[in-house]
């Protein structure tokens, strides 16, 4: 019976997100939350079936066909069709419920899940919510996926994702592509989302790595999806894309090996042999097809720097040259992680004596890295100074494993 469940878990993330956005698309976003439930209901009976019969020899294409019997059932049985659908659809189906097409073809999905993106990032919805809905509709992760991955319960992320989707039936939220004038307005907004979604992964603060993993490749299927549309594969979209293979490049090289232990191996401690030379060779495609016209995004400046750390030789060009993308984005997007990363930059490129000049200036006292960082620099001229740093940023230090790495530094000083 367990063997019965592990494809069926790996259909329900891989389908869910394309069934709901094709339903949704048919019968309208108001109706999402009844789309769920019609595609959570086939992949119940899916369960139950295949456990008693096995497996079919094309299980996409049963639940596709289940899900089409059960989308116009519920909606007849509701009485839904009549009163509220029939009126929205053209008038071709309003004498007859077989003519009504629900296809699953793949440019169906495709451009519905491409008008799904694009509907749940209305700036209608908070973006803590957006990512929640992204992960639920268009990522096919449960509830309590979702509640692992912002540290939460289950209660709490229903009654988030209950709001969301209120706040698009109330704004009539459409399941289509905005017009030419508005779509690079609303694109900025999916690629943040997408940013966001990737970064929760890259560096998250649960102890799950499969769900770490997981995240990033779907805001990177999510990239790639923009980019196979005309209207969307734009120079930005293709610097996110180049930004998320390159930092997925390392990701097995990231990760402590060791089942009792959970953590992240550092840029300078990491095999070069375990970095993935085709998703590296990806991104450099991405990169060269973002240098198409004048806008010159963070997403850029970030993915050619991101490329700097695709190359392991430790020399004081490359850090000359990250120092330099640095300085441009603190121009283009400033925050406190990129001024503190610029830092480490400088010490890299010059000194450790410019760098601590740099470094005290923030004053970032609320950020366990600045104190780690700050830990490395007093390391060449005060070594109890350095201890008290990498003291504070253990009391900031957000995960265990942070915390055993800067136990790590702290007994390393003499």
């Amino acid at each position: 019976m367990e063997k019965e469940h592990k494809p069926l878990k790996h259909l329900f993330q891989q389908e869910f997100s394309k069934m709901v956005a094709v339903i949704s698309k048919l019968f309208g976003l108001q109706h999402i939350g009844l789309a769920e439930d019609i595609v959570s209901e086939t992949f119940l009976q899916a369960s139950e079936t295949w456990g008693i019969k096995g497996i079919p020899k094309n299980p996409t294409a049963w639940l596709y066909t289940v899900a089409k019997r059960k989308t116009l059932h519920h909606f007849r049985r509701d009485k839904i069709f009549k009163k509220k659908i029939v009126p929205a659809l053209n008038r071709q189906y309003e004498n007859s419920y077989t003519n009504i097409e629900l296809s699953f073809s793949t440019k169906s999905i495709k451009d519905s899940q491409l008008q799904m993106l694009f509907a749940i990032c209305t700036p209608a919805i908070a973006s803590e919510a957006q990512i929640g809905l992204a992960l639920r509709i268009l990522c096919g992760f449960g509830i309590d996926e979702i509640s692992e991955a912002f540290l939460s319960n289950k209660e709490t992320i229903n009654k988030r994702l209950f709001r969301a989707k209120e706040k698009l039936r109330t704004e009539n939220v459409q399941l289509e592509l905005p017009s030419e004038s508005e779509i690079g307005n609303r694109l900025a907004n999916v690629l943040h989302i997408i940013y966001l979604l990737f970064n929760e992964g890259y560096y998250s603060k649960t102890q799950n790595q499969i769900l770490r993993k997981d995240l990033c490749l779907e805001a990177l299927r999510l990239g790639l999806m923009l980019t196979e549309h005309q209207e969307t594969n734009l120079p930005k979209t293709n610097a996110l894309v180049a930004l998320m293979c390159f930092h997925a490049s390392r990701f097995n090289a990231r990760q402590i090996k060791d089942e009792d232990l959970s953590g992240l191996i550092l840029y300078d401690q990491q095999d070069e042999a375990l970095w993935d030379q085709g998703l590296i060779n990806k991104g450099l495609y991405f990169l060269n097809s973002s240098a198409q016209g004048d806008e010159i995004s963070s997403y850029h400046l970030e993915a050619r720097i991101a490329y700097w750390h695709c190359i392991k030789e430790d020399t004081k060009e490359k850090w000359n040259e990250i120092l330099a993308l640095y300085d441009q984005l603190l121009l283009v997007n400033y925050s406190p992680s990129v001024a503190l990363n610029r830092v480490f930059a400088l010490y890299k490129a010059q000194d450790w004596q410019v760098a601590l000049i740099a470094a005290e200036k923030l004053k970032l006292e609320n950020n366990h890295f600045y104190f780690v960082l700050l830990g490395e620099l007093y390391k060449n001229v005060d070594k109890h100074t350095a201890k008290l740093h990498f003291k504070k940023a253990y009391v900031l230090a957000k995960t265990d494993a942070e915390r055993r790495d800067i136990q790590v530094k702290i007994d390393n000083i003499d």
